[in-house]
């Protein structure tokens, strides 16, 4: 990739001028857009605190019903960068009102669900709507803010993702096993209903600009900045789902914990992410550049010190709650560096940049898989810190030093 000159960088990303910059924050819409988050990221998370229950019900092995988040995914990669077009004559109001819709069609498809196909048909709707919403959430964002308070008002947003992979597997679990799997699935649905009301009564009439097209995206694409932001994407989603998918496997061999206190250890990955979210928004708001760089720095430090602190178990917690904090700062960040990248093009971005950590989470939870049956679970770990890195530095010496 050419060197772009400095000055054309700093311009890209001086250049702020929205084709509607408003100076009252409409915080209102920026919190229904993170209850939107909360409930797509809920339901995605749902099936597997639930496969046992679901598949014993629905009559087929624990590995059929797991492609239900196998389905979510793949639609989910194919709508993000076509969503957009499909409706870029619409209201994006409407657009986000169409997405919330589909959430709650998703968890009652769900919960109604006599066999595998309808629960499948369920995870596909939702892959159209957690695509579309992730796709288009920091373009709609940047229309609800003044361009100073974006990366706050996306640290908002991505609060909801903090919170569902906190909250989702172990009330989905208790839930479930209270009342049945199937009202967990109801439950996410009254979720996604409060969601559209508070949308309807806050979100402002958001009509179409700059429309993206197939065009659009290449053009995106052609961008130094957004090629920069997809690589890193592919190297720290790719490395940290290498290692994180197998992290319950590692605290069972190496520090030998229980599984009462490796529950206690996710749970605390999942509460740091918390607190790293609104770190990185705050970080973000500072130095993008420090934000971009310092994320996936402390990952590869911390998949470094499982590999050599591991058998330690109170060294083992640390660092799983640092990379928790570490991973929660990575979406505010990358968000906002795409959008301050291409900032009349945030749609086709965002469309791009959520297929691309698509197909880095499947990469890299199968080269994992792969390196974990050949070559043992640290191995995975390893392949993390060492791309982690990589992130870090390809972004030291390639990001511009801009102020976000």
């Amino acid at each position: 990739m050419t060197e772009p000159a400095t000055g054309a960088i700093d311009a890209a990303f001086l250049d702020q001028a929205q084709p509607e910059e408003r100076t009252d924050p409409a915080w209102a819409a920026v919190l229904s857009m993170a209850l939107g988050v909360f409930g797509l990221v809920t339901a995605e998370f749902l099936p597997a605190s639930l496969l046992t229950p679901l598949a014993q019900d629905l009559g087929v092995t624990e590995g059929a019903a797991g492609q239900a988040v196998t389905a979510t995914a793949v639609v989910a990669a194919i709508a993000a960068p076509t969503l957009a077009i499909a409706t870029r004559r619409i209201d994006r109001r409407h657009v986000l009102w169409g997405l919330t819709l589909m959430l709650i069609l998703s968890n009652v498809l769900a919960a109604i669900a006599w066999s595998l196909p309808v629960l499948l048909l369920a995870r596909v709707v939702l892959g159209i709507g957690l695509g579309g919403f992730w796709s288009m959430s920091a373009a709609i964002t940047m229309r609800l803010v003044p361009s100073h308070v974006l990366p706050r008002a996306m640290s908002i947003v991505l609060t909801g993702v903090s919170l569902a992979t906190v909250c989702a597997a172990p009330i989905g679990a208790y839930v479930g096993d209270l009342w049945g799997w199937r009202s967990t699935f109801m439950l996410a649905g009254v979720i996604g209903v409060v969601t559209l009301l508070v949308q309807l009564v806050s979100v402002p009439s958001l009509p179409p600009v700059n429309v993206s097209s197939f065009r659009s995206l290449l053009d995106v694409a052609r961008n130094p900045l957004i090629r920069l932001g997809l690589v890193l994407i592919l190297l720290l989603a790719s490395g940290h789902f290498a290692g994180f998918t197998y992290v319950r496997a590692f605290l069972e061999q190496v520090p030998a914990l229980s599984i009462e206190t490796i529950s206690l250890v996710l749970l605390a990955f999942g509460v740091g992410g918390f607190f790293g979210n609104l770190a990185g928004g705050l970080l973000a708001e500072r130095s993008l550049k420090t934000a971009v760089c310092l994320a996936p720095l402390v990952i590869g430090a911390t998949a470094l010190s499982l590999l050599v602190l591991g058998a330690s178990p109170t060294a083992a917690a640390i660092s799983v709650a640092l990379w928790g904090f570490a991973f929660g700062a990575v979406p505010v960040s990358v968000q906002t560096w795409m959008v301050r990248a291409a900032p009349d093009q945030a749609e086709s971005a965002g469309g791009l940049m959520v297929a691309t950590f698509q197909v880095a989470i499947a990469a890299g939870a199968v080269f994992g898989g792969l390196l974990v049956d050949n070559a043992g679970v640290a191995s995975a770990f390893a392949y993390c810190s060492l791309v982690a890195f990589l992130a870090a530095a390809v972004m030291f010496f390639r990001a511009p030093a801009i102020r976000a």
